[in-house]
């Protein structure tokens, strides 16, 4: 990363204080020239000392005072106004805390001569860096200009997409989404902050970009048709309506419906699409024992990849009369087969008994139809199309758990091996697999600590970079997540929790997450998020945008601006 050269009035924002003390391992005390009500916590600042200039965020705001007995002492009803200003300019003041996170080399002071020597030298500009020293005492802190948040984030474009402003003077804020790709990221906040409105908008970044593919796990029907508002009432517009090209529909089970209009196509699993794990990974929801392993391997030795046919269509408790007239196990019942095998009856049956509500699900078929398949979402996928995978009216946590589970294991091995194909033939006669996000809603319900080693999602946070596949987690209760799996991601974006066990595991793993608790702790609980980790240069505060149609307005052009009249609508639809 380079800072390139600005003008003067590119650099100067505005000036609120100058350094007073600090260290390089905590932060830096800044005297505050201005109220203190014109800087919040989370403020961007920049100092300027020498030839180089620091970036960090205002962590902390502290009243101080020469001496504690005029702060104790109010002075306005006994003193004369002009000595009272006089006092609190000199002996009552206000501090900053100051975390420096970035530090960039930019030459002399612009406009002398010695700048334009400098910036002969050096036409890329200078070095950004971790900070590495501190500024010298007394350098002037200012405000970020519009040029320091562009130098440090970069100006907005197709690949950096603007989530939000800065707080106090609106300058775009992007991130980065060729980086936010390449690791797992993270979207958090309480019920009711909006997780589902920011994460549109990165998928609507995500698929405007098109440098990945984006397979979305829809389990409340949410992001792909048309959707009303719960607080306004108003239409949110769904991905397929703004992507029509790009974006397919897929509902699970057979002649299914999302929201009134018809899939694009879709999904139904087939019975040898089921594999032990997928069953084991249920354990908790379907109230599994411990000897649930051992009759899975006994099936799959004896039926193959048709284990979960069979086994469906065995009965229970069935018996015959043999040449005795004593009842025995009918042939095709649980029981004859769990004694002709060696295994435990009652553990079979059992078993039997508890996979009967996977036995009644529709959507599990012996030979799904053509295009109904999970081949036909894994072919879109690398074919660059993205996917919303609506549930529909199947919203139950087995649901979820089971087809998520069963789809990306699928996946993941389609992409394990595509890219060992790669890796061993290279790009000219094998091209690289698609990068592929994978969003998550509910994610703890999947990466918790006593599921999180059975799904394949755990793997994917942990080894699938590699194979060029990510997770995009959504969740309101991220304390829920395991910790190795909140460890993998690279992006977090929170907006307000209210928990603090929440606060604290969504800044695990974080270098300096004492001062961003802070920050994280005093959000607005509507449209203000943190943005920290991969895919931003350094932790920001930001208001995020409205999903609105000004946003569709900015991302796609005005051709495509929504209507916003009924009237207007009516002349682009002709009447």
């Amino acid at each position: 990363m380079t800072a390139f050269p600005l003008s003067v009035s590119d650099r100067e924002g505005r000036t609120i204080g100058y350094v007073v003390g600090g260290s390089l391992q905590s932060t830096l005390r800044v005297r505050l020239t201005v109220p203190p009500q014109d800087i919040q916590e989370g403020s961007f600042v920049t100092i300027r000392s020498g030839n180089w200039q620091f970036y960090g965020t205002v962590v902390d705001l502290k009243l101080d005072a020469t001496n504690p007995r005029f702060a104790d002492e109010p002075s306005e009803a006994r003193l004369p106004a002009g000595l009272v200003d006089l006092l609190h300019g000199q002996t009552l003041y206000t501090n900053l805390e100051v975390l420096p996170k970035l530090m960039a080399e930019i030459g002399p002071e612009p406009g002398t001569p010695a700048y334009e020597a400098w910036v002969r030298e050096h036409p890329e500009g200078g070095r950004i860096m971790s900070v590495r020293t501190v500024p010298l005492h007394h350098a002037t802190v200012r405000l970020a200009s519009a040029g320091d948040v562009a130098e440090i984030f970069g100006e907005p474009s197709e690949r950096n997409f603007v989530l939000g402003y800065t707080r106090e003077q609106g300058h775009p804020i992007p991130i980065d989404l060729e980086k936010f790709v390449q690791r797992s990221a993270g979207i958090f906040g309480a019920t009711g902050t909006g997780k589902s409105f920011l994460t549109r908008m990165i998928l609507a970044g995500l698929i405007h970009y098109n440098q990945a593919s984006v397979l979305v796990f829809d389990m409340h029907n949410e992001y792909g048709f048309d959707d009303i508002a719960s607080d306004t009432r108003e239409t949110v517009i769904g991905l397929r309506t703004k992507f029509p090209a790009r974006v397919r529909v897929v509902a699970l089970g057979q002649n299914a419906i999302i929201r009134g209009r018809s899939p694009d196509f879709n999904l139904v699993l087939g019975e040898r699409d089921l594999e032990p794990e997928d069953i084991e990974m249920l354990t908790r929801e379907l109230n599994l024992k411990e000897t649930t392993p051992t009759t899975l391997s006994a099936l799959v030795q004896s039926f193959g990849e048709n284990w979960f046919h069979e086994f469906r269509h065995m009965e229970v408790g069935k018996e015959i009369p043999n040449e005795d007239g004593k009842k025995v196990p009918a042939p095709d019942s649980v029981a004859a087969w769990a004694n002709a095998v060696g295994t435990n009856v009652m553990a079979a049956e059992g078993l039997h008994n508890k996979l009967r509500r996977l036995f009644e699900k529709p959507y599990i078929v012996p030979d799904p139809p053509p295009g109904a398949t999970i081949q036909q979402i894994i072919q879109c996928l690398e074919a660059g199309q993205h996917v919303v995978l609506s549930f529909g009216t199947y919203e139950s946590d087995l649901d979820y758990l089971l087809v998520t589970n069963v789809l990306t294991r699928h996946i993941r091995e389609a992409w394990v091996k595509k890219a060992e194909t790669y890796r061993a033939h290279g790009r000219e006669k094998a091209p690289a697999p698609r990068p592929l996000v994978i969003v998550l809603e509910e994610a703890h319900k999947l990466l918790n600590r006593e599921l999180a080693g059975q799904t394949t999602f755990s793997t994917i946070a942990r080894e699938m970079r590699k194979y060029f596949v990510t997770l995009l987690v959504v969740d309101q209760r991220p304390s829920q997540i395991y910790d190795e799996v909140m460890s993998q991601l690279g992006t977090r974006i929170s907006g307000w929790l209210g928990d603090e066990s929440d606060i604290h595991a969504v800044l695990s793993g974080l270098a300096d997450r004492d001062q961003l608790r802070g920050m994280l702790a005093h959000l607005q609980p509507r449209e203000e998020v943190l943005v920290m980790g991969w895919g931003v240069p350094m932790a920001i505060p930001i208001r995020s945008r409205r999903y609105d149609a000004r946003f569709w307005e900015d991302l796609l052009g005005s051709s495509n601006r929504l209507p916003t009249s009924l009237e207007e609508a009516s002349k682009k639809l002709g009447f």
